[in-house]
């Protein structure tokens, strides 16, 4: 099959109507906000890591370059951590590849929604509003962001600005993702911990089963949440916030 027969044609001004997705996280905005006849294929992560509101009605692509030819996209969309080499080779055949750089705050979630839609066609109003500011109180409660393998989210993170915003205040100090010591939290624990992580048997969630943890942290003090909430930045960001709201007032009463 000769590749110049599958390569777009390049200065279409009107709305995408062929998109491709590269990643989890333009899958799952796609899916909220793009017409179905809009997209062509999204990202094989989708099978490995499934949400139900999503369904399985999406055409997805095995991530082959010789199959996203065949689909021939008009727009294909990918984070600024995945598909490197095959959105280089997409690039320099002549796609339009746009990368969409994950956001680290609240104000940048806003920013990259925004984005998306322009990308797509669509009027950036329609991206969704956050919720007023809960005012904290003068010593919020200290909340732990748990993930599997025991990793917790601390500062410079979308997830910390998410539990600022509801009213708590991060049982963390230290900047970014890092692994939590066992000890410190049975010596010093949170007042809450949200567990962000999928339910499973699996080794990965063993850390937050720990009986000394639970011991320390009694089970009324344990929060959940939807766990895909926290995967990806987008509209459901909004969403966390007020749960937390809610949890928080739950909390203290």
């Amino acid at each position: 099959m000769a590749i110049l027969a599958l390569l777009p044609s390049i200065g279409a001004s009107s709305p995408p109507t062929k998109i491709l997705s590269l990643d989890l996280c333009s899958d799952w905005l796609l899916a909220k906000y793009a017409d179905h006849s809009q997209v062509v294929a999204l990202s094989p992560l989708l099978k490995q890591y499934p949400v139900k509101w999503i369904g399985d009605k999406w055409p997805i692509h095995n991530g082959s370059l010789e199959q996203i030819l065949q689909l021939k996209p008009d727009l294909v969309l990918s984070g600024e951590y995945n598909a490197l080499i095959l959105r280089q080779r997409l690039i320099s055949l002549g796609f339009r590849v746009e990368v969409l750089t994950l956001p680290r705050t609240l104000p940048e979630v806003m920013a990259y929604e925004q984005r998306f839609l322009a990308l797509i066609g669509l009027p950036i109003n329609q991206a969704s509003q956050p919720p007023p500011t809960t005012e904290a109180p003068n010593q919020p409660a200290r909340l732990l962001l748990l993930g599997a393998n025991g990793i917790g989210t601390g500062r410079q993170t979308f997830e910390h600005d998410v539990i600022q915003q509801a009213g708590w205040s991060n049982y963390l100090e230290s900047d970014g993702y890092s692994t939590l010591d066992l000890e410190q939290l049975v010596t010093d624990p949170p007042d809450a911990v949200m567990w962000s992580a999928p339910k499973s048997p699996a080794l990965a969630n063993q850390f937050a089963k720990h009986p000394a943890l639970h011991r320390a942290i009694p089970a009324k003090q344990w929060l959940s949440s939807r766990y895909w909430h926290w995967q990806c930045p987008g509209p459901w960001a909004w969403e966390l916030i007020k749960q937390l709201q809610e949890q928080r007032t739950e909390w203290s009463g």
